[in-house]
């Protein structure tokens, strides 16, 4: 994919997992949700892997290890290997790696994941800024982070240490609701020293080099639910995406959606990886997916037409996209999506 301003969804005659040697799955919101596998994603997952498909799971989370993620995914139903996991803590401790010597020592502001992805770097985790840490690495420690971590992170910034992060989510999912993310705990650090983290994370090139390099793909496609961390990191990546609906996008995001944050692909969960994707073309001043035709009009999107919803959002997008070019459009769509019932 090239990184020109996407103006709709793409179509393909043959399944996305013919298409693509890998896939490159987010987990919150694609694979499972609350612990629980989503619904059809077990079974998408079996036959897409059964037609060839190397599966790969991608995650912002630093917290687990490839290892504890993988035993999920396996007791989910999901068979997987603790090399098929590849964890935003790996992609920033190979970043640390090819910044500071071989063996150095690492300040951890986080969970075993982090210190697990260090020592396979040859590098050593420590708890202290007198520790004299070549570097500072904060990732998602979990609610029992204690607050005087940030603390030992700030003495150690104020030094002059290089200081990284997994990734900077602002909020991550739970059983409960919405809880602060690592990217909450990057801003402590941040307004306390004044300086700037490097970040490997979603979507930022490390996290897919990363993958990369782990997989070995050769014509990769990520699968996500977040614009903003799975899409944009394949754009970032120069590499198509699936955006599935089972997540936390809904459609008036997604008709906002700018440029690299269109998805090449959108379903509405793993069931579209064993599938062709319809073509949108455009027809007259209008775009058609399926039996549906859209078109921007004033001040809002107009949908024509009746079939299937999917094929109604696509079109949708087409003309939302086309209208926007390379901002953000600002066109009602809620009365046509409401048709849609999404």
């Amino acid at each position: 994919m090239s990184q020109s301003v996407r103006t709709r969804p793409e179509g393909t005659g043959q399944p996305l997992s013919e298409a693509y040697d890998t896939a490159l799955l987010d987990l919150d919101g694609v694979v499972y949700a609350g612990g629980s596998a989503i619904v059809h994603a077990v079974d998408s997952l079996a036959r897409a892997r059964a037609g060839g498909m190397h599966l790969a799971y991608v995650t912002n989370n630093a917290l687990r290890t490839p290892d504890a993620v993988a035993e999920h995914l396996t007791e989910l139903g999901i068979p997987t290997a603790a090399h098929d996991v590849i964890t935003s803590a790996q992609a920033v401790a190979r970043l640390i790696s090819e910044q500071v010597p071989a063996g150095s020592r690492v300040l951890v502001v986080g969970g075993e994941g982090l210190r697990v992805a260090l020592r396979e770097r040859g590098l050593t985790p420590v708890e202290s800024a007198d520790d004299e840490p070549a570097a500072v690495v904060q990732g998602y420690g979990g609610p029992e982070l204690q607050w005087g971590r940030f603390a030992e992170a700030c003495y150690a910034i104020a030094r002059g240490v290089p200081w990284f992060a997994s990734n900077t989510d602002l909020t991550i999912p739970s059983g409960r609701g919405i809880a602060p993310g690592n990217g909450a705990a990057v801003e402590v650090v941040r307004i306390a020293t004044g300086a700037e983290p490097q970040v490997a994370g979603k979507p930022l090139p490390p996290m897919h080099r990363e993958t990369i390099l782990r997989t070995g793909a050769k014509r990769p496609l990520v699968v996500g639910d977040r614009l903003d961390t799975d899409i944009e990191g394949a754009f970032n990546g120069g590499v198509d995406s699936l955006l599935v609906l089972t997540g936390v996008t809904d459609g008036a995001r997604l008709l906002a959606a700018s440029p690299q944050h269109r998805p090449t692909y959108v379903d509405a969960d793993l069931r579209g990886l064993l599938t062709g994707q319809p073509d949108v073309t455009q027809d007259g001043d209008g775009f058609r997916c399926g039996k549906w035709t859209a078109t921007a009009g004033a001040d809002r999107l107009e949908l024509e037409g009746d079939g299937e919803p999917l094929d109604g959002l696509r079109a949708l997008c087409a003309a939302a996209w086309s209208a926007a070019g390379e901002g953000v459009c600002e066109l009602d769509g809620g009365k046509a999506l409401a048709r849609l019932g999404l």
